[in-house]
């Protein structure tokens, strides 16, 4: 008799995301472009020797730290946590609900926990365009259907065509499968764009006249890695048209730190939902690894956290501007066009005259032979229709590599493309 899998299982295919990390691994001959990864350099290794030492002196008590947590997390982190949340938001300290916050394993447990928890297959989350690509891939694998959000000419939500999107799922009785909106709020991946407050309370206006609820998944991974200055807006935790309405907010403390710890965060604010992904969490690990917290815990309060991103804001912020102006000059001229962000770690790319840029198009193979790797963008749209953008990662090469990358980058784009017509 043949061996079979659940549907969920089923439903699962490999992660585009672990195939681009396996190639940058893999393929040393290519300067990757692609998967994400932060700045290698920069990764504070004396911060953590220090702390490990300092945890090593402490005899019966630095052992506890090798000892099973608590399946929510370490108090101390979580209080400054909510701490870190509170002053972006330029709220009251003890606003929020510590109870209601609890420590995953990088923020991308979080987000799969919470859509398992919300989502039968079949139901839907309405997704900006674009969106992080991984969170379509947990869509898929949990059966959730992803449906856009209708963007204005420059590319911002249309709140207008968001509401008429609502009406319409609700005349055909469609209302009730959509569980939350997913925005990635801040520098965001792909697009390296913010979600203006503005933006936001026109959004939980829309949900609040609605006759079923829709909840809020608010991604913040990238909110702290801004260059010059912080991206104003409050969170939806703090804006008026979600009190009382089901808010998720995720964030990560590894990814503007040391990104192998693995130590994420979610608030909720709907006691149902908290408690059942709580649930689940205890379930899969019975906690994020208490070691890995105890390290990200001192390092916050010891300020070394914030010392390292402020180190690596001018980093990333260098990387960002070598890439961008090593690309300018050559791919302007052919017709290739995008805006250097004020934050995160990505260049979004738009191809000249509807080159196709997908991972099956001649281009991608073109960058493949010249030795240079990237994210095709249809993989960041929920019906992958649009083919000609373009993710570029400059986290972790150098800045020659970088200068070089970009020279691979636009030998492949001269081959492929006209220039541009005046």
């Amino acid at each position: 008799m043949p061996f079979s899998l659940s549907s969920l299982g089923e439903r699962q295919s490999p992660s585009e995301i672990t195939r681009l990390m396996a190639v940058a691994l893999e393929r040393p001959d290519i300067l990757s472009l692609a998967a994400g990864f932060t700045d290698n350099e920069s990764l504070p290794l004396e911060d953590v020797s220090s702390v490990v030492d300092e945890i090593a002196q402490e005899g019966l008590a630095g052992r506890s730290a090798l000892q099973y947590g608590s399946n929510i997390g370490r108090e101390g982190l979580r209080e400054l946590v909510a701490n870190r949340i509170e002053d972006s938001d330029t709220t009251k300290r003890g606003t929020l609900n510590r109870e209601q916050l609890y420590i995953s394993n990088g923020s991308q447990q979080a987000l799969y926990l919470a859509v398992q928890t919300l989502c039968d297959p079949g139901d839907i989350i309405l997704v900006e365009q674009p969106t992080y690509f991984v969170f379509l891939e947990i869509l898929q694998g949990l059966g959730a259907r992803p449906i856009g959000i209708p963007t204005t000419s420059e590319s911002e939500i249309d709140l207008a065509g968001l509401e008429s999107l609502l009406v319409e799922a609700e005349r055909t009785g469609e209302l009730e499968r959509i569980k939350a909106l997913y925005l990635v709020s801040y520098f965001a991946n792909p697009s390296g764009s913010s979600v203006s407050e503005a933006t936001k309370e026109g959004i939980g206006k829309i949900l609040g006249g609605l006759s079923s609820t829709v909840a809020i998944i608010e991604d913040a991974a990238y909110r702290e890695i801004y260059y010059e200055k912080p991206f104003s807006a409050k969170s939806c935790l703090a804006l008026e048209p979600y009190q009382g309405a089901p808010v998720f907010y995720t964030s990560t403390l590894t990814k503007p730190y040391a990104s192998g710890l693995k130590v994420g965060y979610a608030y909720c604010t709907e006691p149902l939902w908290l408690a059942a992904m709580l649930n689940v969490k205890g379930q899969q690990d019975f906690g994020t690894a208490n070691f890995a917290q105890t390290i990200v815990e001192r390092a916050v309060k010891k300020g070394y956290l914030d010392r390292h991103l402020n180190s690596l804001r001018s980093i990333y912020h260098a990387k960002m501007n070598t890439l961008h102006e090593a690309l300018s000059g050559p791919l302007e001229s052919l017709g290739w066009n995008w805006k250097a962000p004020e934050g995160g770690l990505y260049l979004w790319l738009n191809s000249p005259t509807g080159l196709r840029t997908d991972a099956n198009s001649p281009f991608h193979e073109a960058c493949i032979k010249q030795g240079v790797f990237y994210v095709p963008g249809d993989l960041c749209y929920p019906d992958s229709r649009i083919c000609d953008r373009i993710r570029l990662s400059f986290g972790v090469l150098g800045e020659e590599d970088l200068r070089e990358a970009a020279r691979r980058f636009v030998a492949a784009a001269m081959a492929m493309t006209e220039p541009a017509r005046g």
